[in-house]
């Protein structure tokens, strides 16, 4: 079977990579369209993996929307090229090249405030996959995993941390260190959003560093003086110096989710977060303990300067982690499965959903 990838952020190159390598063990030809952002070009690289580049990102996110028509015209030029038998994806690029192709085109999606990308997913997708709890309902094309994208390259079966990175950060085994991620909020769907601003950051760095070393990790540049608490390490090693962290402070969102997944402490600030909030960020906090929400970086502060302070801290979080990966599947391989027999798979989970939970 030749199956089609469309891949647009590291954070996608990161969810996708098993599942790719998976498939192509399994004798399939996979290929994947890629757009220029960020490390993914990287990544795939470092991956081995066949790829090409789409247009650049715009400049100016409000322009960006306006893209879609270039995007969709190069996607439907790869793909009568590749001549994919199923398309495979997370946003609209790929929906509307499959519409166009009349091929079935799955997308993974776990966002619930960008109305419109999910309006043109129900009308142009053939599934959308989501986490159980993401609050939106796409009718019958939906399926809902026990899981996040983040466990298809975080669960156990694939993840396993390296100490090593304690050398790399310069630290003594019994050394504590906090990570401090910020955001750029430069996407579309970014628009009217904010995180932590400069001065919320110098009085993290401030309050946290009594307690432990405090290293930073930011989309956008920072002044000289937080640049000298930059983490000092590759991308693709993130991961594990995320994993043995005792705390991560963050306006970001995947990051979050990633942190959670491997029992690390994490404190997100921003003002996606409210009743509205997406359903992966309300069901860590409320049902597994993992993380912590706010609004107002205060807040958010005041809630970092306490557990940074609680004894045997990661030992906690390293249970409630237990807890949330007996709850949930091991994605790549349910992904792999769904991916090589669809439609049938999507027949099979539709009359028994429960079948699911055969994927550990």
């Amino acid at each position: 079977m030749r199956i089609a990838f469309f891949i647009n952020t590291p954070a996608q190159a990161h969810t996708w990579r098993y599942i790719i390598e998976n498939l192509i063990e399994d004798g399939h030809q996979v290929k994947i369209l890629a757009r220029n952002y960020d490390s993914a070009p990287v990544l795939l690289d470092k991956y081995g993996f066949d790829y090409e580049i789409y247009i650049e990102p715009g400049r100016y996110r409000h322009l960006r929307s306006l893209q879609i028509i270039p995007h969709v015209w190069h996607g439907y030029r790869f793909a009568i090229r590749f001549k994919p038998h199923i398309i495979i994806g997370f946003g609209i690029i790929e929906a509307l090249t499959s519409f166009f192709l009349k091929k079935p085109c799955l997308v993974f999606t776990d966002s619930e405030p960008v109305p419109l990308q999910n309006y043109l997913n129900k009308l142009f997708s053939s599934v959308v996959l989501t986490p159980d709890c993401f609050n939106g309902d796409f009718g019958n094309k939906h399926i809902r995993i026990p899981g996040y994208k983040e466990l298809a390259y975080l669960h156990p079966n694939y993840f396993q941390p390296d100490p090593g990175i304690l050398n790399e950060l310069g630290l003594g085994d019994k050394e504590k260190y906090i990570i401090l991620r910020f955001n750029a909020f430069d996407a579309v769907h970014d628009i009217g959003r904010r995180g932590f601003s400069l001065s919320d950051k110098y009085k993290l760095v401030r309050e946290l560093e009594k307690y432990a070393r405090v290293f930073i990790r930011s989309e956008k540049k920072l002044p000289i003086d937080l640049e000298a608490y930059n983490l000092p390490i590759s991308f693709d090693h993130i991961h594990h110096a995320l994993y043995y962290a005792q705390l991560l402070v963050t306006d970001t969102q995947t990051m979050t989710t990633e942190a959670a997944i491997l029992g690390t402490p994490a404190v997100r600030c921003n003002n996606f977060v409210g009743p509205d909030d997406m359903g992966n960020f309300i069901e860590l906090e409320q049902k597994y303990g993992l993380i912590y929400n706010y609004r107002e970086p205060d807040k958010a502060i005041e809630k970092a300067v306490e557990l940074i302070q609680r004894p045997s801290l990661k030992e906690e979080w390293q249970q409630k982690r237990e807890v949330l990966l007996k709850d949930k599947i091991d994605i790549t391989a349910f992904m792999v499965w769904f991916i090589e027999i669809y439609p049938k798979s999507y027949k099979d989970i539709k009359q028994n959903p429960g079948l699911q939970y055969s994927f550990r």
